[in-house]
């Protein structure tokens, strides 16, 4: 019964990508990391083919979500980055059948539909001792990159896209593992992940106090009407989000292990850079070409934090290509709200060999303009001396 549904599944994503204008395919998967199961989604334009019968000649593609999501957040993108690849290849003479981009979407532990098995509020066996983390899922994306990765590209590095704490993650694995990473693309990035409240470690069990702040905040998190508030703050165009989303999000928080996950995830500690809590000694430290891709009009990782990163990132000494790309428009979350232009970006950036300014041109004019489908979004490059800081703006730096 297991299987027929699995099945039907994966018949039903293809057929909702025909729907929409693009051939592509999403094919849904499960992958066992430390006896839990996690979900991730493999994409690519090889019409209902499985990516392990072709390999592809291209370096794949990683997304990374953001906080309180699944993999159904990246679907936009995705279109833009296998259909996009798709069409910029056929219009080369006799292209190979094996040069096509694929794109793989992982679901975090405790986050989206990637859950220990047999949830039981933090008590059950396969919870236990479990810290909900960034270490832990540092963890799991190079263990999954080693395990299901390269082994279906033929060794290859990946390039990794990372939305939020999603680029958080993203830069944090490019230091710690840069024999895994390619290139790194971090949109809207946050610079802190990790409160590390005393009184606790995170590893489940929690104690008395901890479950019941936890289970306090997340009940009023998840609320439809909460979940409402946050992308309408988030989001710059109201229309670029829908009810389908909202009870998406809210579905990734119904499992009998949510509770527990989200108390141990505020009292998780921050990743460490030389023992320091301090992103930008991450990205000054990090050796492979990075593009910044900001959301303008984001409430909360402001183009103010993308100056303080592109500036830690000059002061890199290793020749590698920085660039910074501005999205008007658009907030916290471009991947969802301004997937056309980020798409185009992105796959200029991956399809190239060099990607120094003089080498590559990420935005076709001065102020590129795309329609997506609840306005025009205009997209600019910009260097350090561009970005203009408010006092606001100054005050809130100095402090992340």
């Amino acid at each position: 019964m297991r299987i027929v549904f699995f099945d039907i599944f994966i018949l039903l994503s293809v057929l909702s990508c025909i729907e929409c204008g693009k051939s592509y395919v999403i094919q849904p998967n499960k992958w066992d990391y430390r006896g839990h199961d996690i979900a991730f989604e493999v994409s690519h334009s090889r019409g209902d083919s499985d990516v392990s019968t072709i390999p592809s000649k291209k370096t794949p593609i990683l997304l990374l979500n953001g906080f309180g999501v699944g993999s159904f957040h990246q679907h936009r993108l995705i279109a833009e980055l296998v259909v996009s690849d798709k069409e910029e290849s056929s219009n080369v003479d006799n292209p190979d059948d094996d040069n096509y981009q694929t794109v793989y979407c992982i679901d975090y532990l405790g986050q989206g539909s990637s859950w220990p098995r047999d949830c039981a509020d933090g008590l059950s066996e396969n919870e236990k001792g479990l810290a909900y983390c960034a270490e832990l899922w540092i963890d799991q994306l190079a263990t999954f990159i080693e395990q299901v990765v390269m082994p279906q590209h033929q060794g290859k590095k990946v390039h990794v896209v990372g939305n939020s704490v999603g680029g958080h993650l993203a830069a944090h694995l490019a230091y710690q593992r840069p024999d895994l990473v390619e290139t790194i693309c971090l949109l809207n990035p946050t610079p802190v992940w990790g409160l590390n409240l005393p009184g606790w470690s995170g590893h489940l069990p929690p104690p008395k106090v901890p479950r019941a702040i936890g289970r306090f905040l997340f009940d009023k998190i998840r609320e439809l009407g909460t979940i409402e508030k946050y992308l309408d703050a988030a989001y710059t165009r109201k229309d670029a989000f829908d009810e389908t989303l909202m009870n998406q999000i809210r579905a990734c928080t119904l499992g009998a292990g949510g509770h527990a996950a989200f108390a141990s995830i505020l009292w998780s500690k921050p990743l460490l850079v030389a023992g320091e809590k301090d992103f930008q000694k991450c990205l000054a430290g990090v050796d492979c070409d990075v593009l910044l891709l900001f959301g303008k009009d984001d409430p909360w990782c402001k183009p103010a934090f993308a100056k303080k990163m592109l500036q830690a990132l000059n002061s890199r000494k290793n020749g590698k290509a920085q660039r910074y790309v501005e999205v008007e428009n658009c907030g916290h979350c471009p991947n969802h709200e301004a997937p056309q232009a980020v798409g185009s970006v992105v796959t200029k950036w991956v399809n190239s060999m060099y990607r120094d300014a003089k080498s590559v041109s990420l935005v076709r004019s001065e102020k590129e303009v795309f329609d997506e489908a609840w306005g025009a979004t205009p997209i600019s490059e910009r260097q350090v001396e561009d970005i203009e800081l408010s006092l606001l703006d100054r005050v809130a730096v100095t402090f992340v």
